[in-house]
């Protein structure tokens, strides 16, 4: 008894450690409602605060500059996303403010890249690795086809049951290894992307209670997301990990390859 409840502390302080980036969004979130600056909009001064604090971790070292690649990445995937969604009228962001680009305040894909913040974080702080991995034309082949139907659903059939099967199927053998004080443990890989999809969803419903955008269902006053939401973001999540894996596996075989790097 003793021992589970030392690693889940251990497991939760370095959760909370991840979670650095989607926390100060959170807060932004919150103090933006009550802290208003004379001629700049809401949105301009969550932009402003996000790329502080992006700056903030990358010169503490607690983010990598190789970490900080992917989060821009996640970034302009996120933003690219948002602006489709947006004039789709999935949600929409009611505010006015200058770094608006279609209806989209630029700081929104800072919630896609936290994401990605998390995972690095997590990543290198639980020391992740992965088995039974499918192969790499695989896995970048379904994660394609999960971004591209956030968009071709619009105009077509969603498939996104039909992808879900896939995943299981795709990697139903894969397992997560991440390390908890001195014990190294495992759990089945889809799995992780449900507790990690089903988190955001918690995480998105505070964030339309502070008002960082709206459902169509939310113009009148806040409501819970629908439970919908969390299929969407098991798929999101599968999209930004196995991007994530991806770079990990480049960037091995790099390091690999190359003497000079494993002296660094």
């Amino acid at each position: 008894m003793i021992r589970a409840f030392r690693l889940l502390l251990h497991f939760g302080y370095q959760e909370a450690m991840s979670c650095l980036f989607p926390v100060f969004i959170f807060a932004s979130l919150a103090l933006s409602m009550f802290v208003t600056i004379p001629g700049l909009g809401r949105y301009d001064l969550l932009l402003i605060l996000c790329l502080l604090f992006q700056v903030v971790m990358v010169k503490s070292g607690l983010e990598t500059k190789d970490e900080l690649k992917v989060i821009t990445v996640f970034h302009l995937i996120g933003l690219a996303l948002e602006i489709f969604k947006v004039h789709m009228g999935s949600w929409g962001y009611p505010e006015e403010a200058y770094s608006k680009i279609f209806g989209v305040p630029l700081y929104s894909g800072f919630m896609y890249a936290s994401v990605a913040s998390y995972l690095c974080q997590a990543w290198r702080r639980l020391d992740v690795s992965l088995t039974a991995w499918p192969a790499p034309w695989l896995a970048v082949l379904l994660g394609a086809a999960i971004y591209l139907n956030f968009f071709v659903h619009h105009f077509w059939v969603d498939i996104r049951w039909y992808l879900m099967a896939a995943i299981f199927v795709v990697f139903w053998r894969s397992r997560v290894h991440f390390r908890v004080a001195e014990e190294r443990l495992w759990m089945p890989l889809p799995l992780a992307y449900f507790l990690i999809g089903f988190f955001i969803w918690i995480a998105e419903n505070i964030a339309t209670f502070f008002g960082a955008w709206y459902y169509p269902n939310q113009r009148n006053g806040w409501e819970i997301v629908h439970l919908s939401k969390i299929s969407s973001w098991f798929l999101l999540v599968i999209v930004s990990f196995i991007i994530v894996a991806q770079l990990k596996h480049v960037k091995s075989r790099i390091t690999q390859g190359n003497p000079k790097s494993k002296q660094r």
